[in-house]
């Protein structure tokens, strides 16, 4: 319950300010147009608003609404989320949306899509001045990688080390590196010392969005971090700090010992069948530089009295960077740049039959947040957020923002607006294709969680 509540505050916090900043843009444009805007009101708040204020010799009232899933401002003289058509049905007035010329109505609609751009390369930038950027490089992870059955099936190994994907070099294991090696033919690993070749079906990518686990994860050594009094371990000899890197002679990560234990209580009575008593193993150990083994005995749960090491950098190479204030903002301006180009393209996998089972709502994007509280991560998922929101918005469906960017193009080439019954019919078209796809993504996050 603690998980879900810190879950769902930081994903509230999130659209919060996403959609204050998003409709501050349109705000801001209608205002600088001198546009009246009569309402700006965080989240929806069909038939009763939660609160609501409009300041002494203001036009705008202010309000904050019950139904989280977006918000609004109710700008004078056009067809929006509103419906406000009997506006439409009265004179023209000078403070109205429609009686601006088309490019000033133009920066008023792609005033959000921008806001939220600008909000992300800002948040980037300081995301990096504040925490800087620390990442693994895949090519000198020295236990190489475990793969999920699916790259496996085409040919992928655990302990493969990621080197380049037709020919360009891996540097990070992020979103982009997944999608480098779903559109390569072939991706260059190093296994068992020796360079190595996996070709990649065209189709990868679709079976993996198949997956409930990831396509990969580092092989993290076994470093003791602390041994228990008088466990099997402490017995033996086992000492914080060291470094176990084999069992019974066969070289493992942590998760190979986990694994092998496992199957050596599963398969304990056919082993004491055998005369082999399935308690008792060789590890390999590291301490000082030394390479060393001991015999021992784990106890009856095959457990050896130890808890392991888990923090990253004290287990893999870390790549660091620090940035000052002013550094922060190209690399945040790159950084946004990059997440945004990924996610665009990424979009083909949508409309693939697995791309619209992957669809998620609200559920889907409070799970992207920590389950404890992370600031660095909190800002980063907000940024992410940011980018897709500006994106989604800018779409040429009708109720979005790229809606009315493309209806004003028209206006623009054929030097004639279009209808105010036609816009009227547009904007519900495009509302119920919307609330169509609002419902589906949230069917399929109840669909995760009971199946």
């Amino acid at each position: 319950m603690e998980t879900f509540l810190i879950r769902a505050l930081q994903l509230i916090m999130s659209l919060s300010l996403l959609v204050i900043i998003h409709e501050g843009g349109h705000f801001l444009f209608a205002r600088l147009f001198k546009v009246r805007v009569e309402k700006f009101c965080l989240f929806f708040d069909p038939w009763f608003t939660l609160f609501k204020f409009k300041p002494k010799k203001s036009d705008t009232e202010y309000a904050v609404g019950w139904l989280p899933l977006g918000g609004y401002v109710k700008i004078a003289g056009m067809i929006d989320e509103s419906m406000d058509t009997e506006q439409m049905k009265q004179p023209e007035q000078p403070w109205e949306f429609r009686s601006k010329p088309a490019w000033q109505r133009l920066l008023i609609m792609v005033g959000g899509v921008l806001f939220n751009f600008l909000l992300a390369l800002f948040i980037y930038s300081m995301i990096l001045f504040a925490w800087g950027d620390q990442y693994i490089k895949v090519q000198e992870a020295p236990l190489g990688m475990d793969f999920n059955e699916t790259a496996k099936s085409v040919g992928f190994q655990d302990g493969d080390i990621l080197l380049s994907a037709d020919g360009v070099p891996f540097e990070r294991y992020d979103g982009d590196m997944l999608s480098q090696i779903a559109d390569a033919r072939e991706v260059s690993v190093i296994r068992n010392g020796a360079k190595a070749s996996v070709y990649i079906p065209e189709d990868l990518m679709q079976r993996l969005l198949a997956d409930s686990i990831r396509f990969a994860s580092y092989r993290f050594p076994y470093v003791i971090d602390s041994v228990m009094v008088n466990s099997p371990a402490a017995q033996a000899g086992i000492q914080p700090g060291d470094s176990i890197i084999a069992l019974n002679g066969t070289p493992i990560s942590f998760s190979d010992f986990k694994e092998a234990m496992a199957e050596r209580k599963k398969n304990a009575e056919t082993l004491l069948k055998d005369s082999i008593d399935p308690r008792l193993i060789t590890l390999t150990y590291v301490r000082g530089g030394v390479t060393d083994t001991l015999n021992m005995r784990v106890d009856s749960a095959y457990l050896m009295g130890v808890t392991a090491c888990l923090v990253t950098d004290r287990l893999l190479p870390m790549v660091k960077k620090e940035y000052t204030f002013f550094e922060s903002f190209p690399a945040g301006v790159s950084l946004g740049v990059k997440t945004l180009k990924g996610y665009v393209g990424n979009m083909k996998y949508l409309f693939s039959k697995e791309g619209a089972k992957q669809l998620g709502g609200f559920g889907t994007i409070g799970s992207i947040f920590p389950a404890t509280w992370d600031w660095h991560q909190f800002w980063y998922m907000t940024a992410f957020l940011s980018i897709i929101l500006a994106f989604m918005n800018i779409l040429p469906i009708p109720a979005l923002d790229g809606g009315h960017v493309l209806f004003l193009f028209y206006e623009m080439i054929a030097r004639r607006k279009p209808s105010d019954k036609f816009m009227e019919y547009a904007q519900m078209t495009g509302m119920i294709l919307l609330f169509g796809l609002l419902i589906w993504a949230n069917f399929n996050d109840i669909l995760r969680f009971f199946f």
